[in-house]
C-alpha cells in the first residue's frame, strides 16, 4: 500500500448512486432536505464531524446537480462515478485510488441515512483499529425485523449478515439487523473487497459479504448498535417526513438543554444549522430556514418565519413576520406584525413596527419606519438599495424610491412617495396637495341617479 495518507485517520466513503424511484421524483433521491439539509449533506456533516481525513462521495452517472450539492456542502470532498451499478461492495470500489493510500480506517456511510451522529461514524471507525477486528458493522434492534438483514452472532462476535430473503426460519427471529454503515480495518479494506463474488440472483458485489470474508481470513467482525431511530434510511416520503419529525425533535432537546424557551417545542422548526443563543424565547409556530442566527435574551413571537437572517441580542420579531435572507438586526431592534424583510441591515435599536416591506436597505440605529412603509428596490431588471440614517423617521404608507437615502434625523411625512434623497434633519413632504370642496358630498348623493341607486335602510 501507499503511505500516501496518515495511517492514524479515516477515510469516509459515502453511497449516494441510488436512483431513488420510490420517491416519486425528478430530483435524485439524495438531494431531498431533511431540517433544511439534503440527505447526502447530512451524510457529509456527519463524516467531517466525526473527523474523517479525507471524504469520497461515489454518484451516478451524469449527476451535475449532485455534484453540486456535494461541492456546496464539502468543498474537499473527492466525487467519483459508479457507472454501472453493480453492487455496494462495487460502489466503494470506485474509490480504490484512496482506500488504496493507507488510511487506518475506511468507513461506508449511505447517502439516505439523515439521522446517523457522528459519535457512530468515529466508533466504527475506532473499533477496526481494535485487536484482529477488521470490520465493523452498525447494527439495531429492530420492533418489527422483517425485511431488514439479520446479523449472525457468534458470542460477541459477528460472523454473517444474511438478507431476509435468504434467511432460515430461526434466522428470522433475529431482532438484531443491519444498519447499513460500516468500517474496514485500511489494511485490508481493498484485499476483502475485490475479493467479494457476485453469485447471487441480481449478479451484485455486496458489501455486506465482507464480514463472512474477514472471518474466515481468521479476522473478527464486531457490531456497534444504535437505535433503530438512528439507523432510518429514506426509501420514499413518508420515510422522509419520518426522519424530519425525529431531527426535529432531537434538535429541539439540544436548544431547550442551552436555555432556549419554547413555549411550544413540537410547533417549532428548526434547520440543522440553526444557532440560538440563550434566554431567547420562541413562541408557537416558528420556522426556522437554513442560515439563521439569534443573539441571546432575543423574542421571537409566534407564526415567524426565518431564513438567512442574523438577529442580534434583544431584537424582537413578530408575530406574524418573515425575514428573508440577508437581514441583520441589531441589538434590541424590533421588527413587528405583517414585516418582511430582504437584504436589509437594521440598526441598533430600530423599529420596523407592521405592515412594512423593507428590502435591499440600510435602517441606522433608533431609526422608525412607519406602518405600511416600503423600500421600492426592483425595476424589474436591476436592485437598488436605500440608505435610512440614524435616528430618522419615515412616516406611515411611504414610498421609498430606491437608489435613496434618507440622512440621519430626517423625516419623511406619511404618504409621501420620495425619489430624491433627503438631507439631515430636514422634512420631506411628497404627496398631491389635499383639496376640500364643502358641501360637495351632500349635493353629490342628492343626484337622481344616486337616489334611485339607494337602497332602503333596514
Amino acid at each position: 500500500m501507499a503511505a500516501d495518507a496518515d495511517s492514524n485517520t479515516t477515510l469516509a466513503i459515502i453511497l449516494a448512486a441510488g436512483e431513488g424511484t420510490r420517491m416519486r421524483s425528478s430530483r435524485p433521491k439524495v438531494l431531498h432536505e431533511v431540517a433544511g439539509l439534503s440527505l447526502v449533506g447530512h451524510a457529509l456533516a456527519s463524516a467531517k464531524a466525526a473527523g474523517a481525513g479525507k471524504i469520497v462521495v461515489v454518484i451516478g452517472p451524469d449527476r451535475p446537480d449532485v455534484e453540486a450539492e456535494i461541492r456546496r456542502v464539502a468543498p474537499s470532498a473527492n466525487v467519483v462515478e459508479q457507472r454501472e451499478r453493480r453492487g455496494t461492495a462495487h460502489a466503494v470500489l470506485q474509490a480504490e485510488a484512496e482506500i488504496a493510500k493507507g488510511f487506518a480506517a475506511v468507513v461506508v456511510l449511505f447517502g439516505d441515512t439523515p439521522l446517523v451522529r457522528p459519535e457512530t461514524v468515529r466508533a466504527l471507525a475506532e473499533r477496526v483499529q481494535q485487536g484482529k477486528i477488521g470490520v465493523a458493522v452498525m447494527g439495531f434492534e429492530a420492533k418489527d425485523p422483517t425485511g431488514y438483514g439479520r446479523l449472525i452472532m457468534d458470542g460477541p462476535h459477528l460472523i454473517g449478515i444474511r438478507e431476509h430473503k435468504d434467511a432460515n426460519e430461526k434466522e428470522r427471529t433475529i431482532a438484531l439487523c443491519n444498519g447499513g454503515l460500516m468500517a474496514l480495518r485500511g489494511e485490508f479494506a481493498l484485499p476483502l473487497l475485490k475479493s467479494v463474488q457476485s453469485k447471487n440472483a441480481q449478479n451484485e458485489f455486496y458489501l455486506t459479504d465482507c464480514v463472512a470474508l474477514a472471518c474466515a481470513r481468521g479476522l473478527s467482525a464486531s457490531v456497534v448498535e444504535v437505535s433503530e431511530e438512528e439507523a432510518q434510511g429514506v426509501n420514499d416520503r413518508a420515510q422522509l417526513s419520518q426522519c424530519e419529525a425525529v431531527l426535529q425533535k432531537r434538535m429541539r432537546a439540544e436548544h431547550l438543554k442551552n436555555g432556549v424557551t419554547m413555549i411550544a417545542p413540537e410547533t417549532v422548526f428548526v434547520s440543522l444549522d440553526t444557532t440560538i443563543a440563550r434566554d431567547v424565547l420562541i413562541e408557537p409556530n416558528c420556522v426556522f430556514g437554513p442560515g439563521v442566527s439569534i443573539g441571546e435574551g432575543a423574542v421571537i413571537h409566534a407564526f415567524s418565519h426565518l431564513e438567512g437572517a442574523t438577529v442580534a441580542a434583544g431584537a424582537t420579531i413578530g408575530p406574524f413576520a418573515r425575514l428573508r435572507p440577508g437581514t441583520k438586526l441589531g441589538e434590541g431592534a424590533k421588527i413587528g406584525n405583517f414585516v418582511e424583510t430582504k437584504a436589509a441591515e437594521i440598526g441598533q435599536g430600530a423599529k420596523v413596527n407592521h405592515l412594512t416591506y423593507i428590502g435591499d436597505a440600510t435602517i441606522g440605529a433608533g431609526a422608525n419606519i412607519g406602518a405600511g412603509t416600503i423600500t421600492c428596490n426592483y425595476d424589474g431588471f436591476r436592485k437598488f438599495r436605500t440608505e435610512i440614517g440614524e435616528g430618522a423617521f419615515i412616516g406611515s404608507n411611504s414610498s421609498l424610491v430606491a437608489p435613496v437615502t434618507i440622512a440621519a434625523g430626517a423625516y419623511v411625512g406619511s404618504g409621501s412617495v420620495i425619489t430624491k434623497s433627503v438631507p439631515e434633519n430636514a422634512l420631506a413632504v411628497a404627496r398631491g396637495k389635499q383639496v376640500t370642496i364643502d358641501g360637495w358630498a351632500e349635493a353629490f348623493r342628492a343626484r337622481p341617479e344616486n337616489i334611485a341607486k339607494k337602497k332602503p335602510s333596514r
